[in-house]
Parts: C-alpha cells; structure tokens; sequence
C-alpha cells in the first residue's frame, strides 16, 4: 500500500483530524523507531543486463554509477561484489566483478538484484578467515551477543553497529585493526534481532542504548583492557559518542571514530520518512510522533552536537549527501572542536557506506588517526 492510500484508509477509519494526526504520525514513526530493515544505501529492483566472470552489466541508475566497492545480492543466498564502473551507455552501467571476496555464483541476464554496502557476509571465520570467539555482554537487560577478536595491545576496538545493520558491519575493517595488533568487540545491542528487547520495544537513538556500550567498556577493562577505542556507526556513533560522555567508565574511552553519525534527531527522523516516499506534511507528523515515543531529549541531542562533552580524539567521517543524517551540525561539531576532531567528508556517499565509497581513503584517514593512539 503506497503512502497515499494508507493517509486514505487512515482518514476514513479514524473520527476527527486530531485523531488522524495521532495516527498516521504514530504509523510513521515507525520507520525510525525500529531498528529491523536494510541498509540505508541499499537499493533492489536492478536488472542484469549481461554478466561473465569479470563483469556485469546493470541497468542505468545513480545508485549503480557509485564509485566504490557494492555487492549485489538476489535470490535466497545470492552474493556477489562488484568495483569499478568500466563503462556506461544510456540505459547501462558496466562494473567489474571482484573475485576472492565472497559468491561464487553469477546472476543469469534478467535477474532482478540488490546493491548493497555488505560486500563481506557472515562472522569474521567465513568471511576473512580470522579466529573469534562467541562472547556476551552482560547488561541491565540481560546478555548481549558480541564477536571478541584477540589482540596483543591497547586499545581495545568495541564497534557499535548501525540502524539496519548487526555485528557484520566491522568485517571490512577487521584486517586492518590485525595489522595494528588491536582486540575488537563487536557488539549487539538492545532490540538488535539477537539480543534482549527494550521495555517498550523500540529504539532511542542512543539515549538509552549507551548504557548497552557502558556494559562493554566495562567488560574490556574487566578483560584487562586499559584503553578502548570506541567505533560506530550512524545511530550507532551517536550512541559510542553519548556513552564517551555520560559514563562512569568513560576514562578508558582513549578515542571515537564516528562514521556517519546521527546529531540532528529531528532532521534525520524526517529524512527517514522522506526517502520511503512519505509526504511532507506526515513526514512531519512522523518526527513529532517519534519524538514523543522515545523521549528523546532534544536538547541533549543540541548538547550532544556542540561537542561540549567531547574530551578525547574523535575522527568523525560524514557526506554531504546523505539521506539520513544532516552533514552541517557535524560540520559545527568538527569547527568547533578542532582542537580533537578531525574531520574527513566523502562526497557522493551514502549514510553509513562511506567505506565503500573509497575503501583506501578511508582506510588511510583511519590509520593515521590510530596511530597516535596506539
């Protein structure tokens, strides 16, 4: 049912425009309360036009001519990765396949398929061949899964996944943080799929969920970590950057890397809904409903962007075209403490894709800003 029709049936079922409101606000919040879904840059209904074991040709569209590293996905258990655009004409783009990273399977010409940011699938075994164990984080709410992956030094590397994603959104990175030698805990947290759900089932942008990331700054240090380094992404960085802020544990958060982080609550509820085709005016109705459902503190989330708070290293990673997450507060955040921020954008990439985008810049910036910390 498209958006127009549910305003429709809403309107017709409900007595009275304030009880439409409350309604249709409530089923839009939807969209942003929930964690369950797909990756913001994800996007189905491509055709394969043509494919060989060394390219594939994709049906013309903005989300195909990306730069950068995608996977495209169809079927049951589909899964192929894809690199550069080789060529275009006017109803086709052209991208090599890359072998070794996962799918051995092509998609027959025809084949409807996904572009997705999730180029490595799996845990960190099946995927990249790394030894990991099965761990939990014992929280206010009960255990929480996590990957724990060895590591001779300090700092320990905790990764807070993003909305739509789970613990397998560190994979790409987990080669590099080898080469440095660090232990990673990648985590679930409340209402994550696998793990205990919150009292009222949804998400609070953070505001809650630190306490998720509390319990395993505290289990890093109880493991002998001296430092750690927090790493997340989208909601996910806004909850690392509240739990640097607010926890007890806070001294041993050593540095933040924040990928695509979320600082404008109102701006990103309503870009949410605006991107699935919701109109403006419930776009609206959405936000509000949403912010009374959560109780996100409004100004703690202005507090949270000043940068106020921030007392250790922060490399905050963003692009101009986001859909999800408004760029300019974080451009504020990064001004105004530029004494520990540093600050890289990655324009034409998507909310929480920025690695793909540029998977050598990206990696390059993170390097250096590791470095030091080591």
């Amino acid at each position: 049912m498209g958006w127009g029709k549910a305003a429709a049936v809403v309107t017709a079922s409900a007595v009275g425009a304030g009880v439409v409101a409350l309604v249709a606000g409530r089923v839009v919040s939807e969209i942003s309360v929930r964690s369950s879904g797909s990756a913001p840059a994800s996007v189905g209904g491509l055709r394969v036009h043509t494919v060989s074991p060394e390219r594939v040709e994709l049906t013309r569209a903005p989300e195909t001519e990306r730069p950068g590293v995608w996977a495209l996905e169809w079927g049951t258990d589909g899964h192929v990765v894809v690199g550069d655009v080789l060529a275009t004409s006017a109803q086709t783009v052209v991208r090599a396949i890359r072998p070794g990273m996962g799918g051995t399977a092509l998609p027959a010409p025809g084949e409807t398929v996904v572009l997705t940011p999730w180029v490595l699938r799996g845990d960190p075994r099946s995927a990249l061949g790394m030894e990991y164990s099965e761990t939990a984080v014992a929280t206010e709410l009960g255990a929480m899964p996590a990957w724990y992956l060895p590591g001779l030094r300090d700092p320990w590397v905790i990764a807070v996944h993003g909305m739509g994603a789970d613990r397998a959104q560190v994979l790409p990175l987990l080669p590099l943080f080898a080469q440095f030698k660090l232990p990673v805990l990648s985590i679930s947290y409340r209402n994550d799929p696998d793990a205990p759900a919150s009292p009222d089932g949804i998400g609070h942008f953070g505001e809650t969920e630190w306490r998720d990331v509390e319990a395993a700054i505290r289990l890093a240090v109880d493991s002998g970590a001296s430092r750690v380094l927090l790493y997340g992404w989208g909601v996910g960085a806004t909850t690392a950057l509240q739990a640097a802020e607010r926890s007890p544990w806070r001294e041993a958060v050593r540095g933040l890397v924040l990928d695509s982080p979320v600082l404008d609550f109102r701006g990103s509820v309503r870009r949410q809904a605006l991107r699935r085709g919701v109109p403006q005016p419930l776009a609206e109705l959405g936000m509000l409903a949403a912010e009374g459902r959560t109780g996100v503190d409004t100004a703690s989330f202005d507090h949270l962007a000043s940068g106020d708070g921030l007392h250790v290293p922060a490399l905050v990673l963003h692009s101009p075209d986001d859909t999800i997450a408004p760029i300019e507060p974080v451009r504020r955040l990064a001004s105004r403490r530029d004494d520990l921020v540093l600050f890289r954008e990655f324009p034409g990439s998507e909310h929480e894709a920025l690695w793909n985008s540029d998977p050598y810049g990206y990696e390059d910036i993170l390097r250096r800003f590791v470095t030091p910390l080591l």
